[in-house]
């Protein structure tokens, strides 16, 4: 009786054995594996036979399995049996099965210090939770190696990320929209000093202004061609064409009139571009067209410029067309002045003419009759104006003097003024702004534009707005349409963008800094100058508004005040205004455009109001709503 006494019963084995399977307070097992460490794959000594049985235990990973343990008490164990301990009688299997274990199957641990193979310790067994095993035992027949069965652990996710401790940081790319990576836009001292020590010359964009056939294209093609840009034979071959094509005075105006129309007409249509450079400098040209259907071309190519040429022809009666009531002299010089070019060069051209020929008389008459009239516009006579004699034919005083046509003048040609022109004030340590002025598909999507503020280069995170489309540069093109390693405030680009499609981008679209990004808004207030305009304008006018590349439809929804000549405002706003007025009024848009106030950045700041071919009104931004 007492040897019975000490033998357990079956149903007392069986609560051992499940207060065994179902500790809850028991480790659960954790393989202790780096994410950068090889996949750990089992090897069996083959030549042990119980360990075949023991894999051909595991290939059978089912429930009928399961139930064969539970009857047969002496067959050795594998460890998916131990998810249903075996109910014999006697002392508890599993200190016996952790004691055979080790003798019977050495599982080889790859080593993260090491590529040899080591053998892993024996720990102490883990009971899992019993879970279904999904593969049917006609499957397991397929298998060319062996399985082994694991414990229930929780795996890492395939896509999940590796862990700070093990795996380095990776650095994120400049131009990221996070706040930390808006930090890397910004250029420290030495940046800066870089980047500038790069671009070491200072560019200048000077666009080429006045009334159709004042000989702008003519002059800045013999700019190119006394400056190397073109060389004889090229020009050579202009020559021979034109002439063939009754255009024979014409030829050095090919050099910027590149299509066929303005070839056939002798009329530049889009504002050209061309480039040179000086001993100190770097220059771009920007050729407007002088007829007055094409202002909208001229008023983007004044967008981007620094310095303006104002052309005058001196030929007896060219002048007085294209300066008097309807002429382009006076609407270039205005809208010049209204897109920020501060400093003009006035040159009096043609003077080789057989109606001029050099007389002094006639320079003399054109500067007294333009001067007040470039006064009222808003430059200075002193310090904004200069004057000087060309001919933009044969080249005098362009590049080098000719004291034997002109002895009465003994100033700078054109080129040495423009060397000694004050410098511009560039914000490169600023959030990028570029309005697009072109774009088009070459081996990508290709984007054109000056940059108004801040530096580009390639790998640059940015944003085009105002669709909030995020885009990365691939590729910065700089003057000569050459890959550059990098572009600044100043300077006339082409960029390869990635990442956005030419179909999703528009002229007047910016490219943004992403982390610093420019308002898109269709509300806004602005302080206005009436030019021109025949009646009175009240609420509910609408203009076509050109402020950088954008030209949008808007509509004047009321007036603010009424300014004074000082600059003083109206308590009461008014009902209407007129030609001469001065006054702040608030519009709106039709769709979403980007402008910024004229005080923070006045290239986004300062519009043209237009209407019926004609300038009606100049002004600049003073609050977004």
């Amino acid at each position: 009786m007492s040897q019975n006494n000490n033998v357990d019963s079956i149903d007392d084995i069986d609560k051992k054995i499940n207060s065994i399977t179902l500790n809850a307070n028991a480790p659960e097992f954790k393989p202790g594996l780096r994410v950068n460490a090889p996949a750990f794959v089992p090897r069996f000594n083959t030549s042990n036979q119980q360990n075949n049985s023991y894999n051909n235990n595991n290939q059978y990973q089912n429930r009928q399995y399961q139930n064969q343990n539970r009857n047969n008490y002496n067959q050795q164990p594998s460890v998916q049996s131990f998810n249903r301990a075996p109910t014999h009688l006697g002392a508890n299997p599993i200190p016996q099965q952790r004691q055979q274990q080790p003798t019977q199957l050495k599982p080889v641990v790859v080593s993260l210090s090491s590529s040899a193979a080591q053998t892993a310790p024996p720990k102490p067994a883990v009971i899992p939770e019993k879970t279904p095993v999904q593969t049917p035992p006609e499957s397991s027949e397929k298998q060319e190696k062996p399985v082994v069965a694991q414990p229930k652990v929780t795996p890492p996710k395939p896509e999940s990320a590796p862990s700070e401790s093990s795996v380095p940081k990776r650095s994120k790319p400049e131009g990221s929209s996070t706040p930390a990576a808006a930090q890397q836009n910004e250029l420290t001292k030495e940046e800066e000093a870089s980047l500038l020590n790069l671009h070491f010359k200072e560019h200048f964009n000077v666009i080429f202004i006045g009334h159709v056939d004042a000989g702008k294209s003519t002059l800045g093609g013999n700019i190119l061609f006394l400056t190397g840009m073109v060389d004889k034979r090229t020009m050579e071959k202009y020559e021979k064409e034109a002439k063939e094509a009754g255009r024979e005075s014409w030829y050095l105006s090919w050099a910027l009139d590149t299509n066929a129309e303005e070839r056939a007409k002798g009329k530049t249509v889009e504002c050209g571009r061309a480039y040179f450079e000086t001993d100190k400098r770097r220059y771009t040209i920007l050729d407007a067209p002088g007829h007055k259907n094409y202002v909208p071309s001229m008023l983007g190519g004044a967008a981007q410029a620094d310095i303006g040429v104002l052309v005058v022809s001196a030929r007896k009666g060219e002048f007085e067309t294209g300066f008097e009531r309807g002429g382009q002299t006076r609407e270039h010089a205005m809208l010049a002045r209204t897109n920020g070019v501060k400093n003009l060069i006035v040159v009096i051209n043609k003077m080789d003419d057989p109606t001029v020929q050099w007389d002094k008389a006639r320079y003399d008459e054109i500067v007294v009759k333009i001067t007040p009239f470039l006064k009222s516009s808003g430059y200075n006579p002193k310090t904004d104006l200069i004057f000087l004699p060309i001919s933009g034919f044969t080249g005098v005083n362009i590049k080098e003097p000719s004291p034997k046509d002109h002895p009465w003048y003994t100033g700078k040609t054109l080129i040495e003024t423009l060397d000694t022109m004050d410098a511009v004030e560039r914000k490169l340590n600023a959030p990028l702004r570029l309005p697009i002025m072109e774009k088009y598909k070459e081996m990508g999507t290709i984007v054109g534009g000056k940059i108004y503020s801040g530096y580009v280069k390639p790998g640059m995170k940015v944003v085009l707005m105002p669709n909030k489309i995020s885009c990365e540069v691939a590729t910065v093109f700089g003057e000569n349409d050459d890959e550059v390693e990098s572009a600044i405030c100043g300077d006339i680009v082409k960029l390869r963008l990635r990442g956005i499609e030419e179909e999703d981008i528009s002229e007047g679209h910016v490219l943004c800094d992403a982390a610093n990004p420019c308002q898109g808004t269709s509300v806004f207030d602005a302080q206005l100058v009436i030019v021109d305009a025949k009646n009175i304008i009240a609420p509910g006018y609408s203009a076509v508004m050109h402020v950088h590349g954008a030209i949008q439809e808007v509509f004047l929804s009321e007036f603010l005040h009424l300014m004074d000549k000082k600059g003083r405002k109206s308590r009461k706003p008014p009902q209407f205004v007129k030609k001469g007025q001065s006054c702040i009024a608030r519009f709106t848009a039709a769709e979403p455009i980007c402008i910024e106030k004229f005080s923070v950045l006045p290239q986004l700041g300062r519009f043209t109001l237009r209407d019926e071919g004609k300038t009606i009104a100049i002004g600049k931004v003073v609050k977004l709503n």
